[in-house]
């Protein structure tokens, strides 16, 4: 899992600075036995009305590309 988890950071840090050019960033909430990725959109991202055409369209595409055996990125709001 530790192969997986620094695949995904990877993909988080490719993101990261478009994310922060908005001002906004993403976190790593969790990786599921199952291979969901849970993260945080943070700061102006947090409640941005696009945030979850973003997290498909955007975060998700790269995590995968990174870890191509993720099912599913979804957005955490604990």
């Amino acid at each position: 899992m530790s192969d997986l988890l620094d695949r995904v950071h990877r993909a988080l840090d490719e993101i990261r600075p478009f994310l922060q050019n908005d001002g906004g960033d993403i976190q790593l909430a969790e990786i599921t036995e199952c291979h969901e990725v849970k993260v945080r959109l943070l700061g102006a991202c947090a409640g941005c009305s696009v945030n979850q055409m973003t997290l498909k369209n955007g975060v998700e595409t790269t995590i995968k590309k990174y870890a191509p055996e993720v099912i599913a990125v979804i957005h955490s709001h604990d």
